[in-house]
């Protein structure tokens, strides 16, 4: 029986770096992602209860060719059962000291690093609310994208976009369908929570994760692997990210559908 390859160590340069980002951070987010054929032995050593799990809706927003995504820049809005709609314009990757001090003075701009076995990357977010209704209607085309989007997140995106790519200019990439679960197992005494990402070609991610503050992150992360680990749960292999594999996947489809058309 062969071996599973193991995600890459930190270097030094990298440990160095992330403590820099950290500095200039709100939260970090400790992100682990389970093989595939691995996803049901995970469910049931961690004792997640299906009935727990919130369904959402997930749309991206950008070009055929990712114009967006090459920019830095990602654009989404997200249906949830039982609350309301949001919305956020992300910037990725960002460096804390660069933004502009206007920025990250809103109270719905935040600055996380994302840690993954093997990678890192910073991200600034500036969220938003909608209603499931009105992001239901302008992905149908019953409304404009932009007006999903408040007028500091629209600002935000201009000044951040590629020059003369709107928000109406921009394609669906979608839907995505989430199961969302959380819980606190007593014996890390933190929330944990996982997320199923359903993609139309049946392949699925399973993310687990955790938040926390920057001071505390690698006590935690020693904290959540013992649990992972005491539970049967170890990364192995290349560690997959949610939104790159969407926006690739839809932009694929978005092309051959243009290329057919054409």
């Amino acid at each position: 029986m062969s071996r599973r390859p193991r995600p890459r160590a930190l270097s030094d340069e990298d440990l160095t770096q992330v403590l820099a980002l950290m500095k200039g951070s709100d939260t970090v987010e400790l992100k682990v992602t389970v093989p595939e054929a691995e996803h049901r032995a995970t469910i049931l050593a961690l004792d997640m209860d299906a009935l727990d799990a919130q369904i959402r809706q997930v749309f991206f927003f950008d070009t055929p060719d990712l114009a967006l995504q090459a920019a830095g820049v990602a654009v989404r809005a997200r249906r949830v059962q039982g609350k309301r709609a949001d919305t956020v314009v992300k910037l990725r990757p960002v460096v804390p000291d660069e933004v502009p001090e206007d920025l990250r003075r809103s109270p719905t701009f935040g600055i996380e690093v994302d840690m993954m076995p093997g990678g890192f990357v910073c991200s600034g977010s500036l969220k938003g609310v909608s209603t499931n209704e009105e992001v239901r209607g302008a992905v149908r085309g019953e409304g404009t994208i932009r007006k999903l989007f408040s007028k500091e997140q629209r600002d935000l995106y201009r000044e951040r976009a590629p020059e003369g790519l709107g928000l109406d200019d921009l394609s669906i990439l979608g839907p995505l369908f989430v199961l969302k679960v959380r819980w606190f197992p007593a014996e890390l005494n933190r929330k944990i929570v996982a997320e199923l990402w359903f993609y139309p070609d049946g392949t699925r991610i399973l993310e687990l994760s955790t938040k926390c503050l920057p001071g505390e992150a690698f006590q935690v992360a020693v904290e959540a692997r013992a649990f992972l680990r005491g539970h049967g749960v170890a990364p192995s292999g290349t560690q997959q990210t949610k939104t790159k594999k969407a926006l690739t996947f839809f932009a694929k489809e978005l092309q051959a559908a243009s290329a057919g058309g054409g």
